[in-house]
């Protein structure tokens, strides 16, 4: 008992501050959208792109490696295989930096758009060391139980970054306009974006620091048979997050290669990635249930009921998925200003990155199958099909219809990996689900979605007020049909006292 409260009190943290993390990175978006244009705003998400897959190589599935080797301790020494799996991403960051800071007006050229600022590119190599050599620590820290420190560690990075950005794109063009002397040593009005990625140095470099503790204390020793051990288990993992992160990034990459106006590719980007922005509301409530649920689904699946448990938790899922689309969609007269006027035309992609990341959290929900069959190799399948559906899309409609060929890539692929797995997952892990309560929320939510679309109301209010009924409507069907307003425990409580 003492065991799983430990359990779900880090899981609390781990998940809490994560989610914390991503909602102040979310929140900086109205900083970025109203200091920066669109061409600038398009760069950085391009490079940020690169940032994500290259993370992904750099770390190379090590701090799995890393609690599936340091578990076996009738075999290796804690220190030996914590030494070894750092030294390993060391050897592999130090040979990124010879090749990509050495070389880099020759690499640059296979990698990134000639757009792209090289003094930019080098701040984010830097970035992208600290961040790999800085993975270990953190599963250490893991390892030993500690996520006060983790995930403090963690906010700590989003925190200074947030202020280091609010600093450099609020502050001092404030003080540029009042008192420029006190800092023209070292402030260039021209430099704005690049005052982002030193930004996000500092705050690396910071977090980087305060794991000092971690990176000393212990003899640095190297096994070589065990980094081979190592290096062998990890190959298929980083292959697989290569191609799951892919997913979410590779519109951005393919972009500037197949855009026709290679002289606009950065504004038509930075008005999707504006939008996308905010479709990562959708995002955001599948993060939050997915660390609630991968505890659930390991902990119910050696119970009787655990496949009815995950119909209705399948069930619930897609209602509240649908209903933060709702929400979303007809509130977004006023969701809009949370990005600036210049980034509106983009708008029109918002519910098809919403129910595209739908889809995927769909997709996430039924992975229980393969994942409690150890059929693992599947995951890798999908992400792959998922990763060809929607780079060929791309290349195809991006010169067609710019960025919301994007939009519907990631709405078809998404949606064709969720029913690639459902289907295979059906021979393999038979789960009943309740499809015909799905489908009724489903279309109920098209139904209210296409009033709401179709029927012209000038008057700002008279249209949310409009657009209110009709989600309350939906809510209505929800408490009649599937969510008891006794099943709400408080609720419930204040019932039966009156």
């Amino acid at each position: 008992m003492l065991e799983t409260k430990s359990l779900i009190k880090d899981s609390v943290i781990y998940g809490g501050t994560t989610i914390v993390s991503k909602m102040i990175t979310w929140l900086m978006v109205p900083l970025f959208t109203y200091t920066l244009l669109p061409d600038d705003f398009g760069m950085m998400n391009y490079l940020y792109a690169y940032m994500a897959l290259f993370l992904v190589v750099l770390t190379f599935g090590m701090e799995t490696g890393f609690f599936r080797f340091v578990n076996q301790t009738d075999k290796y020494k804690v220190d030996a295989v914590y030494s070894t799996t750092l030294l390993s991403i060391g050897g592999i960051v130090a040979l990124f930096f010879v090749v990509f800071l050495g070389f880099l007006p020759f690499v640059r050229n296979f990698f990134w758009d000639d757009d792209a600022p090289s003094n930019y590119i080098r701040l984010i190599i830097l970035i992208l060391g600290m961040d790999a050599i800085s993975a270990i620590p953190f599963a250490y820290l893991r390892y030993k139980k500690r996520p006060i420190k983790f995930g403090f560690l963690k906010v700590l990075n989003v925190v200074l970054y947030s202020v280091f950005c609010v600093f450099f794109l609020l502050i001092c063009p404030w003080i540029d306009r009042h008192y420029p002397s006190l800092i023209a040593w070292f402030w260039n009005g021209d430099f704005r974006l690049g005052y982002i990625f030193i930004s996000n140095l500092l705050a690396t470099g910071i977090q980087t620091a305060c794991l000092f503790a971690e990176l000393t204390g212990f003899k640095y020793s190297f096994d070589w048979a065990l980094a081979k051990k190592i290096f062998r288990y990890c190959f298929p993992l980083m292959l697989m997050g290569l191609a799951g992160m892919s997913n979410q990034v590779v519109d951005k990459l393919v972009f500037p290669e197949v855009y026709p106006d290679h002289a606009h590719w950065k504004s038509e980007l930075g008005i999707y990635s504006a939008c996308f922005k905010i479709a990562l509301i959708m995002m955001m409530f599948t993060q939050a249930f997915r660390y609630a649920y991968e505890p659930f689904v390991f902990e119910k699946s050696k119970d009787k009921n655990a496949k009815q448990s995950y119909s209705d938790v399948m069930k619930y899922f897609v209602i509240f998925g649908l209903l933060v689309f709702l929400s979303v969609m007809f509130y977004l007269d006023i969701i809009k200003y949370f990005i600036n006027s210049n980034y509106w035309a983009g708008l029109s992609v918002v519910p098809i990155v919403l129910i595209g990341e739908l889809f995927f959290a769909v997709y996430f929900n039924l992975s229980i199958w393969y994942k409690l069959s150890d059929k693992t190799y599947w995951g890798t399948i999908f992400s792959v099909t998922g990763c060809i559906v929607i780079i060929t899309l791309n290349i195809i409609f991006i010169p067609l219809y710019s960025y919301k060929a994007c939009a519907w890539a990631a709405f078809t692929g998404n949606g064709l990996i969720m029913l690639f797995s459902y289907f295979v997952g059906q021979k393999h892990y038979p789960i009943k689900y309740d499809l015909k309560t799905i489908f009724l929320y489903s279309g109920l939510a098209l139904l209210l979605y296409c009033i709401a679309i179709f029927i012209p109301i000038e008057n700002l209010y008279i249209r949310l007020g409009f657009r209110t009924i009709l989600i309350g409507i939906y809510l209505l069907v929800l408490i009649r049909r599937d969510l008891s307003l006794k099943d709400i425990p408080y609720l419930n409580r204040y019932l039966k006292q009156n």
